[in-house]
C-alpha cells in the first residue's frame, strides 16, 4: 500500500499572531489620534470663538473708522469650519441722525447692521491665527449714509486682531441702501439692493462692486458695476462711487397713465451725497393713455442726483420724440408720501406738429401736418391721477407749412385764400380738388391742463387772409371751440363775381377794419367728427375761459 504524505500549506504572514498585535495597535492608535484630533478641533473652535469674534469687531472697526457690536457669532464643525454670526452693527461716528420725518434718531442708529452672516475657513488656519476667507455670505444689509455732520467723535482704537481676517468676496443679498437728507421734511433716498457682490481690492482702495438693484417705478431690474470707496468715516457721504449701468425691459404702465417698455444704458460717477448720471433710454412703444398712440421716443441725458435734498437735476435731456427733437431741463422733486413734483423747461427747435398731436390727441390722422418750433414750461405735479389729467404745459409755439390732414377742411382753406387774395374764379376749383394748394403758418399761446388746451392767442395765416382765435380743445377731441376774426386782404365785392361783386360793392365800406379788405368775427365748434365753420353772430370776443365755463353749464344741464 502506497502512503502518500500530505503536506499543509503554509499560512499567510498576514495571519500571524505578530501581525494581528500590529493591526490592532494600529488601529488603537488611529483611534487616539482621531480623538485627539476631535478634542483637539473642539478645543481650537470653542477657545476661538471669542478670539475670533473679538477679531471681527477690531477688523471692522479698523476698517470703518467706527464702533462695532456683534451680538453673536458660532462656530461649527459639522461641515468642516462654517462660522455664522448674526446682529452685526457699524454705529455711527457723529451725533444723532434724521429720520424720516426731519426729527432726531438715536444716538447709536447703526450705520452698517447686517441680520446674518457665514464664512468658512480651516482649523489649520485658526491654530495659526489667521483666517484667509474665499467667501462671506451676508443677508439683510442696511446702509445707512448721514447727513454731513461736524463734531464727530475721535477715531477709536480697539487694539490689533488677534486672528488676521482676510476677505476675498462678499456675496449680499436683501442690500437696502439709505441716503439720508438735510432739507427739513424730505424723505431719505432709498435703494433696495437684490443681490451685491463686493470684492476687496486691499485696504485703502476701492472695492469692485457688482449689483442689481430693484427700481420701483418704472419697475424692472437695473444692473450696475464699477467701484465703491475707499470708505470715508468722517463723511460717509463723501465715499466714491462710479459704475456702469444697464435698464432693461422697464415697464412704463407702472406709472398711472403712460405705457411703453423702457431700455436704459449709462455710467455715473461722484459721491454717494452727489451722483451724476450721464446715459441713454430707448423706448419704441412710449404713448399717453389719452391717445393710446405709441410713438417712438429716444433721450440722452446728464442729471446729478443730490444726496443733501433727494433731488434729481436733469442739465439737459436731448430728445427724439418721433421725427422731433428737443431738449428738456429742470428738477425732479421727491414729494413725501406723493412721488416727484417734475418741473422742465422744454425747447423745440426743430419739430413736427404731427408728431405731437399723435402722441397727444386720440384724432388719427393729426388733424394737421407742419414743421414747429415750442418753449414751453412743463409741469407734472405729484399724486395718483393720471399723466393726462395732471399735466400742466404753457408755452408759444409756430408752425411753417401747415397742411390739414382732412381734404374738405383744406380745401375750405384753400378756397378762403384764393378768395381773400382776390381771385374768386380760381376759388371754385382749390376748394374742390381735395389737394392742398396753400400752406399756412399758426402762432400759438396755449396752456395745457386737465386734459384741456387753452389758448389764449391763435395766429393762422394764408396768402391773402389772417385768423386770429381764441378758443379751448380737449386732448380726447371732443371738445372744439374757438371764436375770433377774419381779416382778408381783398374787400367783400373782390371776393365773389357777377352779381354778386355788384350787390356787395356798396357795402365794402362797412367790412373794413383796421387796414383789413374785410373783417368778420368767425366761430369753429364742435367735435373731431363733427367741425362746424361759421360766423359768430355774437360774442365773436368771447375769452377761453368763458369759453369753457360755457361748456361746462351746458353738460350739467344734460345730466
Amino acid at each position: 500500500m502506497q502512503h502518500q504524505t500530505q503536506q499543509r500549506a503554509p499560512r499567510g504572514w498576514w495571519r500571524r499572531p505578530w501581525v494581528k498585535i500590529c493591526l490592532a495597535a494600529l488601529a488603537e492608535m488611529a483611534l487616539l489620534a482621531a480623538l485627539c484630533f476631535v478634542l483637539t478641533a473642539v478645543y481650537i473652535a470653542r477657545h476661538a470663538q471669542p478670539i475670533l469674534q473679538r477679531s471681527v469687531v477690531q477688523t471692522l472697526s479698523a476698517r470703518f473708522h467706527s464702533p462695532v457690536e456683534l451680538d453673536r457669532l458660532d462656530i461649527s464643525l459639522a461641515r468642516g469650519v462654517e462660522v455664522r454670526g448674526q446682529g452685526l452693527r457699524i454705529l455711527h461716528l457723529g451725533p444723532a441722525t434724521q429720520t424720516e420725518s426731519g426729527g432726531d434718531s438715536q444716538p447709536n442708529t447703526p450705520m452698517l447692521s447686517v441680520e446674518h452672516f457665514s464664512f468658512r475657513t480651516s482649523l489649520g488656519d485658526l491654530a495659526h491665527l489667521r483666517a484667509n476667507i474665499a467667501r462671506v455670505e451676508v443677508d439683510g444689509l442696511v446702509l445707512h449714509v448721514p447727513p454731513d455732520r461736524h463734531g464727530l467723535m475721535p477715531k477709536q482704537d480697539n487694539g490689533k486682531p488677534r486672528i488676521a481676517l482676510t476677505v476675498n468676496k462678499i456675496h449680499c443679498t436683501n442690500v437696502t441702501l439709505i441716503i439720508e437728507t438735510t432739507k427739513p421734511g424730505k424723505q431719505p433716498l432709498q435703494f433696495d439692493i437684490e443681490s451685491l457682490d463686493l470684492t476687496d481690492a486691499g485696504g485703502g482702495r476701492a472695492m469692485l462692486y457688482d449689483a442689481d438693484v430693484i427700481n420701483p417705478k418704472p419697475v424692472g431690474k437695473v444692473h450696475a458695476f464699477g467701484h465703491f470707496g475707499p470708505w470715508q468715516a468722517a463723511n460717509p457721504r463723501a465715499t466714491p462711487i462710479d459704475g456702469i449701468y444697464t435698464f432693461a425691459d422697464a415697464d412704463l404702465s407702472t406709472i398711472h397713465g403712460i405705457g411703453g417698455i423702457l431700455s436704459s444704458t449709462g455710467e455715473f460717477t461722484g459721491e454717494l451725497g452727489r451722483i451724476v448720471i450721464d446715459g441713454s433710454t430707448e423706448t419704441p412703444d412710449f404713448s399717453l393713455d389719452v391717445s393710446n398712440h405709441a410713438v417712438p421716443l429716444e433721450t440722452s441725458f446728464h442729471a446729478f442726483v443730490d444726496g443733501t435734498t433727494g433731488d434729481t437735476t436733469l442739465a439737459p435731456v436731448q430728445a427724439t420724440l418721433l421725427h422731433s427733437e428737443f431738449t428738456a431741463a429742470g428738477t425732479v422733486v421727491r414729494v413725501p408720501g406723493q412721488g416727484h413734483d417734475i418741473a422742465l423747461k422744454i425747447d423745440m427747435p426743430h419739430g413736427h406738429i404731427e408728431d405731437l398731436l399723435l402722441l397727444g390727441m386720440k384724432t388719427e390722422p393729426p388733424v394737421m401736418r407742419g414743421a414747429v418750433t415750442m418753449k414751453a414750461t412743463l409741469h407734472i405735479p405729484p399724486g395718483r391721477a393720471r399723466v393726462a389729467q395732471k399735466l400742466e404745459l404753457a408755452g408759444q409755439l409756430h408752425i411753417a407749412d401747415v397742411v390739414l390732414s382732412n381734404a374738405k377742411w383744406q380745401d375750405r382753406v384753400d378756397a378762403l385764400s384764393m378768395r381773400a387774395q382776390g381771385k374768386p374764379h380760381d376759388a371754385k376749383d382749390a376748394g374742390s380738388d381735395q389737394k392742398p394748394e396753400v400752406a399756412a403758418q399758426m402762432a400759438v399761446n396755449f396752456v395745457l391742463g386737465n386734459a384741456l388746451v387753452t389758448v389764449n392767442s391763435l395766429q393762422y395765416e394764408v396768402p391773402g387772409a389772417q385768423v386770429n382765435l381764441d378758443g379751448i380743445y380737449s386732448m380726447d377731441g371732443n371738445v372744439f371751440e374757438f371764436k375770433g376774426h377774419v381779416r382778408t386782404d381783398a374787400e367783400a365785392s373782390q371776393m365773389v363775381t357777377g352779381w354778386k361783386s355788384a350787390l356787395l360793392k356798396p357795402f365794402d365800406p362797412l367790412f373794413k377794419r383796421d387796414g383789413a379788405g374785410l373783417q368778420l368775427p368767425v366761430a369753429i365748434s364742435g367735435t373731431k367728427d363733427d367741425l362746424h365753420f361759421g360766423l359768430a353772430l355774437h360774442d365773436a370776443d368771447e375769452s377761453p375761459s368763458d369759453m369753457a365755463a360755457e361748456i361746462k353749464a351746458k353738460r350739467q344741464a344734460k345730466q
